[in-house]
Parts: structure tokens; C-alpha cells; sequence
């Protein structure tokens, strides 16, 4: 049996149909009909059927589901065999959202290299979404984001690590001209400075100021909390980040914050990984530094 053809079921599994497994694989549809049609007959068993356009999983085909899972991690322990038997060394892929690695990470990182020295570690920064669909993929071995991107139950373990507050912040002069944020109803001539799209202090944001029906002038997206902070406090418009990537221009004033009926909500730091694979000891290393060393300061 192709275990090419137990990683398509997966994918199918994961994200819901034939076309967006082909998409997530670079495949092209027709060969994961292909695949499919191979699987069932190795098992004797129809795995999909088709109700209206979609197919979806048969009673066999659910059932598959665990054995799947357990033979994909069974791989996976055989391909970190020699890492496993050689204690702290080998590779750790981590994708990470950029605030955690601009402005919490490095300690971490720092005590990591020192128990661990032979290890090689490749970090990545992206978004939060992103990151959840490569731990869904297992492209990467850990993911950290935060968790009110939601959509984790089925798929990916997580290990809380941080609760942080966010804030509205501007220079001094933007907070002088544009003190009101909790008025409904109101259009401001200011620019909103954030994260991209998928963003998601920028979305909780931008869901606030709807629900208030306040209208900024426009939006400059960057994908640079340092470019951001730079612009805002020349002055250019306001932000809403974590008060941790803000902590020291809010100290020494060259930022302040402006209120809004947000200020008591929190986003939670989460470390992450697909709930099937195997804990090498670099991940199981890494995880405890996180848990035990990184909160709000």
C-alpha cells in the first residue's frame, strides 16, 4: 500500500473535500480520484460517495480514519528514529506570528541553543491562520500563534503559554486631535496602521469599529510591527497591537494609548502541534521552555 495514498485520505479528511486536498498537495484532482479509487480497492471498501456535487466519507471511510492517523504517526516516529536515539539533536521546524518573534521569542530561542547546541532549528514568521494549516499538513512540527484564530479541536494539541492585552496606541498629537474611540457613529479623518488581513488583532479591531459604525479614513497595511509602531508614532495614524510590542514607547511616551470598550479583552499565546505526531525531545524541550519561562511582562 502507498502510504501516498493514506496522506491523500488525510488531507481529504482534514479539509473537507477531493479539490482542496488536490490544492493543499499540488495535485491535480484527477489523480486524487486516482489515489482514492486505488485505496478502496486495496481495502476492499468504499471509503467516499457522492450525495448532490460532494463527496463525502461512508461509515467505512470514517472508521479508516484512526488507523490512518496511527500508521501516519507510526512514520513519522521512524523517520526522527535517529534523533530520538541521539538525544537533543536534529532538526525543529517553528512557524511563528511575528509579534511573539520580535518581542518574546528571543529569550526562549537563546536558552533553547544552550540545551541544545547540536540542534538546528528553522523558524519562520507568519500569520496565525497559516500556521494552523501547516500544523494541519504536518509540514512544520510546532506552530505558534494565538488561539482565537480558533478551528484547533480536531486536528492540533496546544499548550497555552501567555494571556495579553492589546491596545489602540498613537503619538501624542494623533491622541489629541482623535481622543474619542467609544462614541458610535463617528467618522475620523485618521488612517488605521496594521498587520495584514489575516491579522487577528487587526481583525478584532476592525469588527469593534464596525460595531461602533466609526469610519477611519483608510488603511495602510504593512507587515512590519517595527514599520508599523515607526509610522504611528510620526504621527500617521493609529494602531491596535499587543501591549507587549508597545510596552516600552508607552513607557518612555513616544506612543500613548487612547480608549476603547476593548481594553479588558485578551488574546491567548498558544504553542501547537498536530495532535498525531510524535513529541521528538527537541519539541518536547522546546515546549517546556515556552510553558515554563514565557508570560505577559
Amino acid at each position: 500500500m502507498d502510504l501516498k495514498y493514506l496522506n491523500t485520505f488525510k488531507h481529504i479528511v482534514v479539509y473537507g473535500s477531493f479539490s482542496k486536498a488536490a490544492e493543499m498537495l499540488n495535485y491535480t484532482q484527477s489523480t486524487i480520484t486516482f489515489q482514492m479509487q486505488q485505496l478502496e480497492q486495496e481495502l476492499s471498501a468504499q471509503l467516499f460517495e457522492k450525495i448532490g456535487r460532494r463527496m463525502v466519507l461512508t461509515k467505512a471511510g470514517e472508521s479508516l480514519i484512526p488507523y490512518v492517523d496511527e500508521v501516519l504517526a507510526s512514520v513519522d516516529r521512524m523517520q526522527n528514529f535517529g534523533t530520538a536515539s541521539d538525544g537533543l539533536r536534529g532538526d525543529l521546524r517553528i512557524a511563528v506570528g511575528e509579534s511573539f518573534l520580535c518581542y518574546k521569542l528571543p529569550p526562549i530561542l537563546k536558552q533553547f541553543h544552550e540545551a541544545a547546541p547540536n540542534a538546528r532549528l528553522f523558524l519562520r514568521s507568519t500569520n496565525c491562520y497559516e500556521i494552523r494549516r501547516e500544523l494541519m499538513e504536518g509540514t512544520i512540527d510546532l506552530g505558534l500563534f494565538y488561539r482565537e484564530i480558533g478551528g484547533l479541536e480536531q486536528s492540533i494539541r496546544t499548550y497555552p503559554f501567555g494571556e495579553y492585552s492589546l491596545a489602540l496606541v498613537a503619538s501624542a498629537d494623533t491622541k489629541r486631535r482623535y481622543p474619542d474611540f467609544i462614541t458610535p457613529g463617528q467618522q475620523m479623518n485618521v488612517p488605521f496602521i496594521i498587520d495584514e488581513p489575516d491579522c487577528i488583532f487587526r481583525q478584532m479591531f476592525e469588527s469593534y469599529l464596525r460595531e461602533k459604525e466609526i469610519v477611519l479614513d483608510h488603511t495602510i497595511e504593512l507587515w512590519s510591527i517595527p514599520t508599523i509602531k515607526n509610522l504611528v508614532k510620526n504621527d500617521m495614524g493609529v494602531s491596535y497591537l499587543p501591549e507587549f510590542t508597545v510596552k516600552e514607547e508607552l513607557e518612555n511616551g513616544e506612543l500613548e494609548e487612547i480608549q476603547t470598550e476593548l481594553k479588558h479583552r485578551t488574546i491567548t499565546g498558544v504553542c501547537g502541534h498536530h495532535k498525531n505526531k510524535w513529541i521528538s525531545p527537541l519539541m518536547e524541550l522546546f515546549i517546556s521552555l515556552l510553558t515554563d519561562n514565557m508570560s505577559e511582562s
